[in-house]
Protein backbone atom coordinates (compact mmCIF):
# COMPACT_ATOMS: atom_id res chain seq x y z
CA UNK A 1 0.00 0.00 0.00
CA UNK A 2 2.57 2.68 1.04
CA UNK A 3 5.05 2.39 -1.53
CA UNK A 4 2.02 3.31 -3.75
CA UNK A 5 1.95 7.27 -2.00
CA UNK A 6 4.62 9.67 -4.36
CA UNK A 7 6.16 12.10 -3.33
CA UNK A 8 3.81 15.31 -3.68
CA UNK A 9 6.08 18.47 -3.41
CA UNK A 10 8.16 20.36 -5.29
CA UNK A 11 6.46 19.87 -8.66
CA UNK A 12 4.67 22.25 -10.83
CA UNK A 13 1.93 22.25 -11.05
CA UNK A 14 1.71 21.99 -7.48
CA UNK A 15 -0.55 18.55 -6.21
CA UNK A 16 -4.19 19.05 -6.17
CA UNK A 17 -6.13 18.54 -2.82
CA UNK A 18 -7.19 15.29 -5.09
CA UNK A 19 -3.76 13.74 -5.09
CA UNK A 20 -3.51 14.82 -1.52
CA UNK A 21 -6.70 12.93 -0.25
CA UNK A 22 -5.63 9.86 -2.08
CA UNK A 23 -2.18 9.89 -0.68
CA UNK A 24 -3.46 10.27 2.88
CA UNK A 25 -5.91 7.76 2.57
CA UNK A 26 -3.05 5.10 1.69
CA UNK A 27 -1.18 6.47 4.77
CA UNK A 28 -4.58 5.68 7.30
CA UNK A 29 -5.34 2.43 5.80
CA UNK A 30 -1.72 0.91 5.78
CA UNK A 31 -1.63 2.47 9.97
CA UNK A 32 -5.00 0.87 10.56
CA UNK A 33 -4.35 -2.61 8.41
CA UNK A 34 -7.41 -2.22 6.91
CA UNK A 35 -7.92 -2.22 3.21
CA UNK A 36 -11.61 -1.58 3.63
CA UNK A 37 -12.78 -0.81 6.66
CA UNK A 38 -16.39 -2.01 7.89
CA UNK A 39 -19.16 0.15 8.99
CA UNK A 40 -18.14 0.39 12.21
CA UNK A 41 -15.07 2.16 11.64
CA UNK A 42 -16.02 3.95 8.58
CA UNK A 43 -16.86 7.50 9.72
CA UNK A 44 -13.48 7.17 12.04
CA UNK A 45 -10.91 6.03 9.38
CA UNK A 46 -12.91 8.91 6.97
CA UNK A 47 -11.92 11.68 9.93
CA UNK A 48 -8.46 10.22 9.83
CA UNK A 49 -8.29 10.54 6.18
CA UNK A 50 -9.51 14.44 6.28
CA UNK A 51 -7.44 15.49 8.85
CA UNK A 52 -4.07 13.48 8.06
CA UNK A 53 -4.68 15.72 4.48
CA UNK A 54 -5.35 18.72 6.01
CA UNK A 55 -2.16 18.59 7.48
CA UNK A 56 -0.64 17.34 4.87
CA UNK A 57 -1.77 20.28 2.86
CA UNK A 58 -0.66 22.56 5.23
CA UNK A 59 3.43 20.29 4.91
CA UNK A 60 3.16 20.88 1.46
CA UNK A 61 2.34 24.78 1.22
CA UNK A 62 5.26 25.50 3.96
CA UNK A 63 8.09 23.71 2.94
CA UNK A 64 11.14 25.57 1.30
CA UNK A 65 13.58 24.48 -1.54
CA UNK A 66 15.92 25.89 -3.50
CA UNK A 67 15.59 23.17 -6.30
CA UNK A 68 13.32 24.05 -9.30
CA UNK A 69 10.52 22.22 -9.14
CA UNK A 70 9.71 18.82 -11.29
CA UNK A 71 8.31 18.13 -14.36
CA UNK A 72 5.28 15.55 -13.46
CA UNK A 73 5.97 13.94 -17.03
CA UNK A 74 10.22 13.49 -16.65
CA UNK A 75 9.41 12.15 -13.05
CA UNK A 76 6.77 9.80 -14.44
CA UNK A 77 8.88 8.73 -17.24
CA UNK A 78 11.87 8.07 -15.29
CA UNK A 79 9.97 5.78 -12.79
CA UNK A 80 8.42 3.89 -15.54
CA UNK A 81 11.85 3.80 -16.80
CA UNK A 82 12.91 2.31 -13.24
CA UNK A 83 10.10 0.45 -13.02
CA UNK A 84 10.61 -1.37 -16.92
CA UNK A 85 14.55 -1.93 -15.92
CA UNK A 86 13.14 -3.77 -12.07
CA UNK A 87 10.36 -5.55 -13.30
CA UNK A 88 10.83 -5.99 -17.07
CA UNK A 89 8.19 -4.13 -19.68
CA UNK A 90 5.49 -2.54 -17.57
CA UNK A 91 2.04 -1.62 -19.37
CA UNK A 92 0.56 1.40 -18.87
Amino acid sequence: MCRNIKTLFNFDPPATDEEILAASEQFVRKLSGFQKPSQANLSVMEKATSEVAKIARELIDTLVTQAPPKNREEEAAKAKARAAKRFGSVQA
